[in-house]
């Protein structure tokens, strides 16, 4: 999932740099964009409470803002950590099947603490949150079938 960097900015306002905050250690307030991380995040209303990372206490499951490399865009994603393996870290989208890495600590930036949907903020420390998506990322195998199945059964019953 790409990062808006400041969603719905005019040309005429000041661009927020999103990445330099959470260096510094401030905690922001963001709208992804993209349908990687679905459904963790699935319309525009949504928002994402990003804190700055500390590479030491990551862990399988955690969702983290990182910068990609130039050769693959540089641009900064939003990805569930599938493993980890020392110092890299193999991530993938919720709403994908491929994992990406290994990545390097040093691409990690921020990870999310909490999310917005409808006005109502959500932590990531809920038991239901960390049950359902440790759920999903442990079905990462099934997830291409169950993609194919759900596209058949629209398909069909249209």
């Amino acid at each position: 999932m790409t990062i808006a960097k400041n969603p719905g900015t005019q040309p005429t306002e000041k661009k927020i740099d999103i990445e330099q905050l959470l260096l510094s250690g401030q905690t922001i307030r963001m709208c992804p964009q993209g349908t990687s991380m679905y459904p963790m995040f699935v319309g525009t209303g949504d928002e994402a409470v990003i804190a700055p990372v500390d590479v030491a206490k990551l862990r399988r499951g955690d969702v983290v803002v990182y910068r990609r490399d130039l050769q693959a865009g540089g641009i900064l994603v939003m990805h569930r950590i599938f493993k980890r393996c020392g110092d890299s870290f193999y991530l993938v989208g919720d709403n994908q099947s491929e994992v990406e890495g290994p990545l390097r600590a040093e691409q990690m930036r921020g990870i999310l603490i909490a999310w917005t949907r409808k006005g109502k903020e959500y932590s990531v420390k809920h038991v239901g949150y960390r049950l359902f998506f440790g759920l999903w990322l442990w079905m990462l195998p099934l997830r291409d079938p169950i993609h194919r199945i759900l596209a058949w059964m629209r398909k069909k019953f249209r």
